[in-house]
């Protein structure tokens, strides 16, 4: 305010002084001033706001004590999430209060562009959150691919840490905590089923011979140790090794441990096993999607495509953009087949590079350690130009391993799991080997670009490690934001020295964006349109060279995931829109750094919300 009084003198001072001045010039003071205040409003409104949404990250986290370890916390160590309808409905009530909290107590006109940007992102996800809730009953907290059967024991295994005695109390306790928070999700699956809502057969029996896996193995049953025993032992034997516990009292924790395997996690296990297999006779065979066997089926699925996608695009809409990109990179690959000399039809192309020896790895454990190498290798070639594309970059670091037996899945997509926010744990690039035959040397590179860098592990990363952005944005999640991301840096890595150098690995480059295509045209037919899990598979196999096992796993995949293939295509296609955006108006002042930074140093967003961000870096630009 003194600021402002202060010019508003001095500019009457000077027209006093100088009345051949131009009243313009007196009229650019005062708007100035205006400006300098309203900038200065819009900071202290906007700071205001932020400190809210600091406190309201800590109270939301609170309800999730998983997803503090998976941040490398240990507030609540002891404990697994409450999973069950009454505590979902405490975190939907939370979201409403905080949502009505915000609007009454700050002035969105008063903020600054990001800081509207935090306001429209909390607002999106609690209404996501409202309508996701509505369906709560159709979705499947056990199935093939990431149902808690697997879940459990990979957070007990990798990202637990045990660093001192408490923390292996802590690790004690947890296992204890296995039986109610199972038997709060088979509430859930019993209710589902009493409505007519369960997993096809498939995913019945993922569970059963998953959670089997995980309770076979000493101290279960005969034979070597099981994954989580070992783990229960090697991490008591690191603690004396460390010095901080002695032998006696490891001995003691590791029986304890023993213990609550036995007692906790056995008939927690026995319970979910035990029901799958009595209902394997309701699960269907050849299944089609949820629009056709869920009641409501197909409100369900809008909401999960909406949620997908972050857009309004329907159904039909986005089927027929899969069937596009799919003619297009049809054509892509036909010119490639030419390149290489291959003489005979697409057809015959696919089943080559799927059958014909020189792409396969030696199914065998040396086969499988080249896999990790070379994925290794190729990622370390991407590091060395990741400073001439990008000005933000990770801290943490990337590692590549093979997914842990009890939860490998014969031909299962690689996946990542992300870093710490300090970046102490590193991010890691899964890869399922146990059926190298699904594993083609052609897909390798892709794969290692998509899942780790310039991919996932570049977005994730980057986005936890943020400064001056809200903590709830540095950790959201959105599957078109962050597939879009993943499928690309596929396409990006192209632009990189060093990379797909074998015009074959520039075919598994388009294997792998026409896989996501296929995703589009597959999902809707199946949630949409009624496809069974056979015609999806047939559709699949005359697009593409993937291996079978590998196409029946995606299938099955998406029928259990509802929606969540669609992100990937439709946010690649909105990154690569808006770059073609910001070539086009920026021309010779584009630089490609800065737009992969303005991207990412937001966090994930929505779609939407994205490109308004983008349009608003190329106004920045052209102005600067």
């Amino acid at each position: 305010m003194r600021r402002t009084l202060a010019v508003s003198a001095l500019s009457l001072a000077l027209l006093a002084a100088y009345p051949s001045l131009a009243l313009a010039d007196a009229q650019a003071v005062s708007q100035q001033a205006a400006t300098s205040q309203g900038e200065a409003e819009a900071t202290s409104e906007t700071a205001r706001l932020n400190a809210w949404f600091e406190r309201k990250y800590e109270e939301q986290l609170q309800f999730s004590p998983i997803r503090m370890t998976f941040l490398g916390r240990k507030d609540r160590y002891s404990e697994l999430d409450d999973m069950s309808r009454a505590a979902a409905e405490r975190q939907l009530a939370w979201g409403r209060a905080a949502l009505e909290e915000m609007k009454s107590s700050f002035d969105y006109d008063a903020l600054t562009p990001d800081a509207k940007l935090s306001w429209d992102l909390f607002e999106y996800q609690v209404e996501s959150g409202e309508s996701a809730f509505r369906f709560a009953d159709h979705q499947y907290p056990f199935e093939q691919m990431g149902g808690m059967q697997s879940t459990l024991p990979t957070f007990m295994i990798g990202f637990h840490k045990v660093e001192d005695e408490s923390d292996y109390e802590a690790y004690i306790a947890r296992l204890r905590e296995a039986p109610r928070a199972f038997g709060q999700l088979m509430d859930h699956v019993r209710r589902s089923a009493e409505l007519g809502i369960r997993p096809p057969r498939f995913a019945h029996e993922g569970v059963i011979e998953q959670g089997s896996k995980v309770i076979t193995g000493a101290p279960f049953t005969e034979g070597e140790d099981s994954a989580l025993w070992a783990d229960a032992q090697a991490k008591a034997d690191a603690l004396v090794e460390a010095g901080k516990i002695d032998g006696d009292r490891a001995g003691e924790l590791k029986e304890q441990a023993r213990a609550a395997l036995l007692e906790a996690v056995k008939p927690a296990y026995d319970e979910v096993i035990g029901w799958f297999q009595a209902d394997l006779p309701n699960a269907l065979e050849n299944p089609s999607g949820v629009g056709t066997t869920h009641p409501n089926g197909m409100a369900y699925y809008a909401e999960r495509l909406r949620a997908s996608t972050t857009t309004d695009l329907t159904p039909d809409e986005v089927h027929q953009i899969g069937l596009d990109e799919v003619e297009r990179l049809r054509g892509e690959m036909e010119a490639l087949k030419e390149r290489v000399g291959f003489e005979g039809d697409l057809k015959a192309f696919f089943e080559f590079v799927r059958t014909d020896p020189q792409f396969k790895y030696p199914n065998t454990d040396e086969g499988r350690q080249a896999y990790i190498d070379d994925a290794t290798a190729a990622i370390e070639t991407i590091k060395e130009q990741l400073p001439n594309y990008f000005g933000l970059l990770p801290k943490a670091d990337l590692v590549v391993k093979r997914v842990e037996p009890f939860r490998e899945v014969d031909g299962a997509a690689q996946h990542y799991y992300p870093s710490t926010p300090d970046g102490s744990r590193p991010g890691i690039y899964y890869a399922h080997l146990s059926d190298m035959d699904a594993m083609p040397k052609t897909e390798l590179e892709v794969i290692a670009y998509h899942e780790g860098l310039p991919g996932h592990h570049m977005q994730i990363a980057i986005a936890q490690e943020l400064e001056g952005v809200p903590e709830f944005r540095k950790q959201a999640m959105f599957s078109a934001y962050s597939e879009g991301w993943g499928l690309y840096s596929e396409w990006l890595a192209r632009e990189m020295p060093g990379t797909y150098t074998d015009p074959y690995s520039e075919y598994g480059r388009l294997t792998s964006e026409m896989w996501r295509a296929i995703r589009l045209v597959v999902d809707t037919g199946l949630h949409a349109k009624g496809w069974t899990q056979d015609q999806a598979v047939e559709y699949f196999a005359q697009n593409s060279s993937i291996p079978l096992p590998a196409i029946e796993a995606e299938v099955r995949r998406y029928i259990t995931w509802p929606g969540q293939a669609t992100s990937y295509k439709i946010g690649m296609i909105k990154i690569q829109e808006l770059r073609a955006r910001a070539e086009r108006e920026l021309g010779d002042a584009f630089d490609i750094r800065a737009f992969h930074d303005a991207v990412l140093g937001g966090g994930a967003m929505p779609l939407t919300l994205l490109e308004r961000r983008i349009d608003q870096w190329i106004a920045e630009q052209k102005q600067a």
